[in-house]
């Protein structure tokens, strides 16, 4: 495809599908201020540091056009969290521009400043203080443009709607867009201007409807396996049967035989290509290949162990006082060891990316979280520069971490180039399955401690396999140590295939295992598990926020087992505060759980956009009951045994339970993450509705009607 082709195109059509050159870009856009930054400066800070700033330039956020509408520039990306919508109201409340004229341009490598991904819940916290930045120096240097233009002084001038107007005779007024037409902004502020106080708060803190709202419920909305190139091929790859198994032979002229079949071969590349997806599966199904496969060492019954005897030596997060110390004060005392299994991410998209690489350069357009770091990985598999290769990311149907590495779009990139036309590769679901990074396997140990006022004394805590997140103590405990041994990327030989990070990397594990130790105490106290968490609290926010939820869920103290089916759990999650409580019911005849009502208060300071805020906390809740309940990867060595929802089983439908969410008020902290902290509460919360509602306790997930009802026996 050649620039000259997208001349007819409109403004929204060209960035977020067709390549154009800046020149052809600036041309086609017309007259306005167009974003315009320096790759330079990034990349000499990552080479210095190790890492990249966002822009001091807030021409790289923003670009308002002539006809007034404003683009805004995010290296984020929209995966269904709400940041398309979050960010175009942070864009429009700086700017003081109408919200509806904010059209967002998200992860395309050639227009969008440059980010590190979208992940960690961390659009918001990070990117955008410096998006706010960018449309308040923008708003100030448009009034002084304007100041000019009507002859008046600056701070008699006041911004708002897209136009700046006298404060004392608003007939006295100038369009942005009037004063961007033909105008490229050099103006430069000697000093930067702050942002508003959330008391001056119009867009942000109002539940706006969603950019991409329409376009999803209407089916208009493009993800990558919908991208359609002319002369385009669809990819079937040749997998082995399990990691680590290798090709010893292969027969691809029975494939060759299927009509427009193409067939590649380039080191362990080998695909087939056809005119359609099917045609492609066909001509694959008549390959004939042979692999060596590594013989088996571990299993999902073995894997406790073998890690285990694989772990490093743990490194030392966090100590306070002397563990010696707090072990004499304890009158009773608590070792336990929790235990997480591999679980896939299960989005409804599967990975997917369509290539087109020509002489010049290539365009690749990708489901992804990290368009950036897919670019450099394309570009070396390529063999040409990085600015070379411009990664669109389309809308994203779920990542939750596992669309941060792009093999397929490397695949696609690799047969363009081979087969001199753009193609596109779409992971079966069997594929997603034995493909996808899982989160890891991973192992707590927790020895603790009482005094005779049912005061925890001591914390001795190590984490094996899943990172050191959400391990950090918040409770009120004099002598403590926090070890962590192994990252959830896990390492060469270490896990029999891929893993990395899963909604709320390594916090998952860890809330699990101290919120069930926490109870674990409460028990043995004979104390109702809220009142044993505040009587161990002293963060004020903390304790806010459980008071929160319990006052929500009208929890009325009783020491555990009550039978009840009543579980909480609290959590830090990078700063957003959090406190959750559960009831269920246990059938003890078939060891099945049913989570009637969940209630979560949430502190994450100042909430940009309240419904998508309770949306995320809703979405977690729904999608971590799987995780707790059933999901589980079920492996042979590098041979995977889940490939598809007939053996693993994610949420379904019916277990919805009622969900009461809980914003706190905390206007005075700037906004913390919100699209994962829930999800990570899910374990425990359940873990200590399950022994209050029987007595038992599960130091294993996930809870299987199999599991409890051997613990029942």
């Amino acid at each position: 495809m050649k620039p000259d082709e997208t001349k007819t195109l409109s403004l929204e059509e060209t960035p977020a599908a067709f390549p154009l050159d800046r020149r052809e870009f600036m041309r086609l856009l017309g007259p306005g201020i167009f974003v315009f930054f320096s790759w330079e400066d990034p990349w000499a800070l990552e080479q210095q540091r190790g890492q990249r700033d966002y822009p001091d330039d807030f021409n790289a956020y923003l670009r308002i056009g002539a006809d007034g509408r404003v683009a805004c520039y995010s290296g984020k990306i929209e995966q269904g969290q709400g940041n398309m919508t979050a960010l175009a109201q942070m864009l429009a409340e700086e700017l003081e521009v109408p919200f509806d004229s904010v059209h967002m341009v998200m992860g395309d490598t050639r227009l969008c400043p440059w980010d590190g991904g979208t992940v960690g819940s961390r659009s918001i916290k990070y990117f955008g203080p410096a998006l706010r930045a960018a449309g308040a120096e923008a708003r100030e240097v448009l009034i002084r443009l304007a100041a000019e233009q009507l002859q008046l002084p600056p701070d008699r001038l006041v911004a708002r709607d897209g136009q700046v107007f006298d404060r004392n005779d608003s007939r006295k007024r100038i369009a942005y867009a009037a004063l961007a037409k033909g105008q490229k902004i050099e103006r430069r502020l000697d000093r930067k201007p702050e942002s508003k106080p959330a008391s001056a708060f119009t867009v942000c803190g109002r539940s706006l409807p969603r950019k991409d709202g329409s376009e999803k419920v209407t089916g208009q909305a493009k993800f990558a396996a919908d991208i359609r190139l002319p002369g385009m091929l669809y990819a079937a790859i040749l997998r082995p049967p399990a990691h680590g198994a290798q090709l010893k032979s292969v027969d691809v002229s029975a494939a060759k035989g299927i009509k427009d079949a193409r067939v590649i071969q380039e080191g362990e590349l080998i695909a087939v290509l056809h005119p359609t997806p099917d045609g492609a599966a066909a001509a694959l199904a008549r390959v004939k290949a042979d692999f060596t496969v590594p013989e088996a060492t571990v299993d999902d019954t073995t894997i406790l162990e073998h890690l285990l005897g694989r772990a490093s030596q743990a490194q030392v997060i966090e100590q306070k006082g002397d563990l010696s110390k707090g072990r004499e004060l304890a009158k009773v005392q608590f070792e336990e060891t929790y235990f997480t299994p591999y679980i896939a991410h299960a989005a409804t998209e599967t990975h997917s990316a369509v290539a087109q690489v020509e002489a010049e350069g290539a365009i690749v357009w990708i489901s992804t979280q990290r368009p950036f770091g897919n670019q450099e990985e394309i570009a070396h598999a390529l063999g040409m520069p990085a600015e070379k290769v411009r990664v669109i990311t389309p809308y994203v149907g779920g990542g939750f971490g596992g669309k941060s590495q792009a093999r397929q779009a490397v695949d696609a990139a690799r047969l363009s180039k081979l087969a001199g036309v753009p193609v596109q590769v779409a992971w079966t679901r069997e594929e997603e399955f034995f493909y996808d990074t899982f989160r890891p396997a991973a192992i707590v140990k927790i020895a603790s401690g009482l005094n005779d006022a049912n005061q925890i004394v001591f914390w001795d805590y190590q984490v094996f396999f899943a990172g050191e997140r959400s391990s950090q103590m918040f409770y009120a405990v004099p002598h403590f140590r926090t070890s962590s041994a192994g990252g959830f990327s896990g390492g060469t030989g270490l896990h029999p295939f891929g893993t990395g990070a899963w909604r709320g990397p390594g916090s998952n594990t860890n809330v699990f295992a101290r919120e069930s130790q926490i109870d674990v105490m409460a028990a043995q106290a004979g104390m109702d598990p809220v009142e044993f968490r505040l009587k161990n609290l002293t963060d004020p926010r903390m304790i806010r926020v459980l008071r929160a939820a319990a006052d929500k869920f009208k929890w009325t103290p009783a020491k555990a087992p009550s039978a009840r089916g009543y579980g909480v759990a609290i959590l830090d999650y990078l700063n957003t505060y959090l406190a959750a409580m559960a009831e269920i019911v246990v059938d003890k005849g078939t060891g099945q759980i049913r989570v009637k009502r969940v209630t979560v208060a949430q502190d994450l300071g100042q909430v940009v956009n309240p419904e998508g805020a309770r949306v995320q906390m809703e979405g977690c809740i729904i999608m971590g009951l799987g995780s707790v309940l059933t999901e589980e990867i079920h492996f042979k060595g590098g041979e995977i045994r889940d490939r598809n929802y007939d053996s693993y089983e994610i949420t379904r439908f019916s277990w919805a339970p009622e969900i009461e969410t809980v914003l706190i008020d905390n206007p005075d902290l700037a906004p913390q993450g919100c699209g994962e902290p829930t999800i990570t509460c899910l374990a425990g919360l359940i873990a200590n509705a399950l022994f209050d509602a029987t007595g038992v306790r599960l130091f294993r997930l996930p809870f299987t009607p199999q599991r409890i009802k051997e613990k029942l026996k």
